[in-house]
């Protein structure tokens, strides 16, 4: 069986939709009360502000009776992606406790966390979603410095439209 195959078979996007909307409805009620300044896009998206950071939290279809949540922030956009940042970021992934960096297509840095929805409580969301800002705040000034480009704070429209 190819790994696509065992993907299809058991990870299809085959979520209910109202599991995704049922999930959905509990992260924003979540976010409401520690995160009032939070941008909902009516879609089971959302964002939020902490430092220099912009963490998105998305709800994803996962298997038939589970739901992914998806906390990611764009952590530097136009570094210089040298074999020294990829070998920096892989080391961070080994040692940091939740999520991990990832590379665009375009080779804006990211961090993400992962986890599953249904069963979702106030505490592990929270946990998660800090989690992913305190660390792409933090590691937004290292990289910056080691690679250049923007952290997600000094980016405008002008530059996301480039």
């Amino acid at each position: 069986m190819t790994t696509q195959d065992f993907l299809t078979k058991t990870h299809a996007s085959s979520t209910p939709e109202e599991m995704i909307h049922e999930t959905a409805k509990r992260v924003e009620a979540m976010l409401k009360d520690t995160y009032p300044d939070y941008a909902s896009f009516g879609d089971g998206s959302f964002t939020i502000r902490q430092g220099s950071s912009v963490v998105s939290v998305v709800v994803r279809p996962f298997t038939e009776s589970e739901t992914c949540v998806e906390c990611t922030a764009n952590v530097v956009s136009g570094a210089e992606i040298s074999p020294a940042i990829m070998k920096f970021l892989l080391r961070k992934n080994a040692e940091l406790h939740f999520g991990g960096f990832g590379l665009l297509f375009d080779g804006t840095i990211t961090y993400s966390y992962s986890f599953p929805g249904m069963h979702l409580d106030k505490e592990e969301f929270h946990t998660a979603l800090a989690s992913v800002a305190i660390i792409s705040d933090y590691y937004d000034d290292e990289i910056v410095a080691a690679a250049g480009g923007k952290r997600a704070s000094d980016l405008n429209i002008v530059d996301l439209e480039a």
